[in-house]
């Protein structure tokens, strides 16, 4: 485990800060958005308001360098190499040399809708291709913003005194939170499965995957590559990265994404932009049958995908993928075309290197959905088998502003410590939480620095044992976790078949001597099913559980079926005892007394 860990109190504040910071400059951008009232519906006020956001923010990280950016073009005007002077002239991976600034833009509102689109012609190809091409296609929305004589407002709207988006009025982290705060209140109506993840979680993600890192440091430096391949905004990335230079100022840390929202991923790209990354690590395309890191692998995985969304129409790129076995990235039997969730975890341990560590969520079907040998129960043996599995940490519900379900985070490590071999830890923190004042959509409960710290202490003790704590608001918070062998989770499958008895209770045979399958009132054979654990020998289990009950009763060797499941919810199930039957009794009677006075008084008489 990572002994590094960012201090409490700083990461704490850090955390704090950083959504204050952002709700207020969300707030204002969400007030601009007043301004498109009749001439948008509010679902689609993120067509103008994002683009609007990205521009911003590249024009106040390049003011300060707009003379040296307007020289360096003069100078390197039809050279090939001229991007590389203009981003050493910028400062940033970016530049945008036109002559036009926002306050020159606002000096001549009469030729706004031509000056704005010049400005913008002026940036660098990697920024037009964001706005224009496969990903915001802004050009439409200034075509009707300036039609409809609202295009200035917007404009003026942004470059007001509290529309100071440069970087040391926002730092990236910030930037990065805006933007989730924005694409999350624009994105109500999606798929359930379709929500964004808040920072609360997203931070919880990453101390996780941290803790069970030993090798987070290499010589006394961080050098690790990060991984998502369901990156929407790409914040996950960016809190991934934020982490880890907390603990070396020094890290190097490069993110690697995938998204299929043409949306979506340029608000990504462009948050690599701002962050000084390489946006070209950044890719456009469906994770299950366009793989844009084919090959590559990775130190950390961190994910949020989509739950019960439909593969269908990459089904048979998929089903190719699969048939490649173990070198391909689907090697398990594959899930029901109406859930592809466990694809993206297949998809992530392919892509972890040998010690690699992968934090993801997943709703509950996972824990058990499938026969036998079937769909998420081979992938549950695929994890188990190859004991990557180290800890499934359950949240409390209404995490999510956009579902209330029950949801999962599942740790993985390639490379398990010593301790953690042959084991997997289940930790229920659904207790661990505060409510929300005023909720998000469907997220009421926080997971606030102190459930956060508790959590992450019932993780790394890696054993049996509950942890209680204080909320900041001084209610009771509670951490439960219990330690598994992987073997715990298997089971052979039998069936087992009650023999037909004779008047005299003989058990019934045929000609060959075998005993006959005995059938109900309706005609139906009495075959039943028996899970035995996998390290028991079932004929062991069979004259302990079945033959005292069933005596005769046998199975049949060539049915026995494999199969592997996480029963959470058992494991941590508390026997409540029953009241006692004459103090229910009582219950009733007095309840009868009192119906019975209430009658009494209604009508006036007795009954």
């Amino acid at each position: 485990m990572a002994d590094n860990m960012v201090a409490g109190s700083e990461a704490d504040s850090l955390i704090d800060s950083v959504g204050f910071r952002a709700q207020e400059k969300a707030a204002l951008i969400w007030n601009i958005a007043d301004t498109l009232r009749g001439l948008y519906k509010p679902q689609d006020y993120g067509k103008v308001i994002l683009p609007m956001t990205v521009i911003k923010r590249f024009h106040d990280c390049l003011a300060p360098t707009h003379d040296k950016q307007i020289e360096a073009s003069k100078a390197t005007a039809g050279l090939e190499v001229r991007d590389g002077f203009m981003r050493r002239a910028s400062r940033c991976s970016f530049w945008n040399d036109s002559e036009f600034t926002w306050k020159t833009l606002l000096a001549d509102p009469a030729n706004i809708a031509n000056n704005f689109n010049d400005y913008l012609a002026h940036f660098s190809p990697n920024v037009t291709e964001l706005l224009f091409q496969n990903g915001m296609k802004f050009q439409n929305e200034i075509e009707t913003m300036a039609q409809a004589g609202v295009l200035y407002q917007v404009i003026k709207d942004f470059g007001g005194a509290k529309g100071d988006f440069s970087p040391e009025s926002v730092t990236e982290v910030d930037m990065g939170n805006i933007f989730e705060n924005l694409v999350s209140r624009f994105s109500e109506g999606d798929e359930a499965g379709e929500h964004f993840t808040s920072r609360d979680i997203v931070y919880l993600m990453t101390d996780l995957a941290i803790a069970a890192d030993p090798r987070v440091f290499d010589d006394g430096r961080i050098r690790k590559t990060v991984y998502d391949g369901s990156m929407g905004t790409s914040q996950m990335l960016s809190c991934m990265r934020e982490r880890l230079i907390a603990l070396d100022s020094e890290a190097s840390v490069t993110t690697f994404g995938q998204e299929l929202n043409p949306f979506t991923f340029a608000i990504a790209k462009a948050s690599a932009l701002i962050r000084g990354e390489d946006a070209d690590n950044m890719r456009a395309g469906n994770t299950y049958d366009n793989d844009q890191f084919k090959g590559c692998t990775f130190d950390y995985v961190i994910q949020n995908p989509p739950f019960g969304v439909s593969f269908a129409a990459q089904a048979d790129a998929i089903r190719a993928e699969h048939a490649r076995g173990e070198i391909g990235r689907f090697p398990c039997e594959l899930p029901s075309t109406s859930d592809g969730q466990t694809l993206f975890v297949m998809n992530g341990l392919a892509k972890l290197k040998e010690d690699g560590i992968m934090a993801i969520v997943q709703d509950a079907s996972p824990l058990y959905k499938g026969a036998p040998g079937k769909a998420e129960d081979d992938y549950r043996r695929y994890i188990l088998e190859n004991d990557w599995l180290d800890a499934i940490v359950q949240l409390p519900t209404n995490s999510f502003a956009n579902t209330g379900i029950a949801t999962y985070i599942w740790l993985f490590d390639k490379d398990k410590a010593p301790g953690h071999r042959d084991k997997v830890l289940l930790v229920d923190a659904k207790g661990a939480f505060v409510k929300r004042r005023k909720g998000i959509g469907d997220k009421k409960n926080d997971i606030t620095d102190a459930c956060r710290e508790l959590i992450v202490q019932a993780y790394g003790a890696y054993r049996d044992g509950t942890w209680k704590g204080e909320a900041e608001d001084g209610t009771a918070i509670t951490v439960e976790a219990r330690l598994f062998n992987s073997v715990d989770f298997g089971f052979h499958r039998i069936t087992v078949y009650t023999p037909e008895r004779d008047e005299a209770g003989e058990i019934v045979r045929d000609r060959k001597g075998t005993p006959k399958v005995a059938v109900d009132e309706n005609g139906k054979k009495l075959v039943d099913t028996e899970d035995v654990p996998l390290d028991e020998d079932i004929d062991a289990y069979l004259a302990r559980e079945v033959e005292p009950y069933n005596p005769g009763a046998w199975y049949d060797p060539k049915k026995v079926q494999e199969g592997y499941t996480i029963p959470f919810t058992r494991a941590f199930y508390k026997y409540k005892e029953l009241e006692p039957a004459d103090t229910i009794a009582a219950r009733i009677l007095e309840h009868e007394a009192a119906l019975e006075q209430s009658l009494k008084s209604l009508f006036g008489e007795e009954r």
